[in-house]
């Protein structure tokens, strides 16, 4: 996944969780933020952004907050993306040639399934499966978390599954880890202990955890490899 073009900024502060102000070539700019999320470890007053330019002519902004470069002490900085669009995008690139499904497994994206809509329905044969997206960009001491705040919506969809599984469909959450480096992807008990449980349960109904670590610059996110996805309490 690649952004046509990326203009290097500085952050300043968020006023709220759609735009940004940052300092771009020397002047105060207000920008759209890629992600909803609270990304308050990530958003800090002087860090180093990186825009891509909006194409759509008639919008307010002009930029898309798309990624950083998180400090880190005596190491150089962490690049993360922050596109909260852009992990469907590399899932969509990464499965096919992922090996875990056969060559002739057709995929499909934003399927309904009864009252429900899932990220990817994949078909090999009579087997059906559904797959989640998750997009990472929380990490503690080289461990990638999810989430980075409460999400209700995140839970539901791991109970969806569930049930998908139990009643003898195929089941996977995939974590696209949005940074490189991690050692292992956990769920973030202290932030919200109700997704754990709900990934937990999932896990114990047979849905299968993936995760998948990124290789970031500023202006692409590639899958590079798959990292395990531990459930014990950290």
């Amino acid at each position: 996944m690649e952004y046509r073009q990326v203009v290097p900024a500085r952050f300043w502060e968020r006023p709220n969780r759609f735009v940004a102000h940052v300092e771009v070539e020397g002047r105060r700019e207000v920008v759209h933020v890629k992600n909803t999320g609270r990304c308050r470890e990530l958003l800090l007053p002087g860090t180093r952004v990186y825009l891509a330019p909006s194409e759509n002519p008639l919008r307010k902004t002009r930029y898309d907050l798309v990624s950083l470069e998180k400090p880190r002490p005596g190491r150089a900085p962490l690049m993360v993306n922050l596109d909260s669009q852009a992990p469907n995008q590399v899932a969509a690139e990464w499965l096919p040639v992922s090996g875990l499904f056969g060559a002739g497994a057709c995929f499909r994206r934003e399927v309904s399934w009864g009252a429900s809509r899932f990220d990817f329905q994949i078909q090999e044969g009579e087997s059906t499966t559904f797959l989640e997206v998750k997009g990472v960009t929380l990490e503690e001491d080289g461990v990638a978390m999810f989430p980075d705040a409460p999400t209700l919506r995140g839970a539901k969809h791991l109970r969806e599954l569930a049930d998908l599984r139990r009643g003898g469909h195929g089941a996977c959450v995939l974590f696209v880890v949005q940074m490189e480096g991690m050692a292992e992807v956990r769920p973030h008990d202290r932030r919200d202990p109700a997704f754990g449980e709900a990934l937990r349960e999932a896990a114990a109904a047979g849905v299968r955890l993936l995760a998948v670590e990124c290789r970031v610059t500023p202006a692409t996110l590639q899958a590079k490899g798959l990292l395990p996805v531990r459930l014990e309490p950290r």
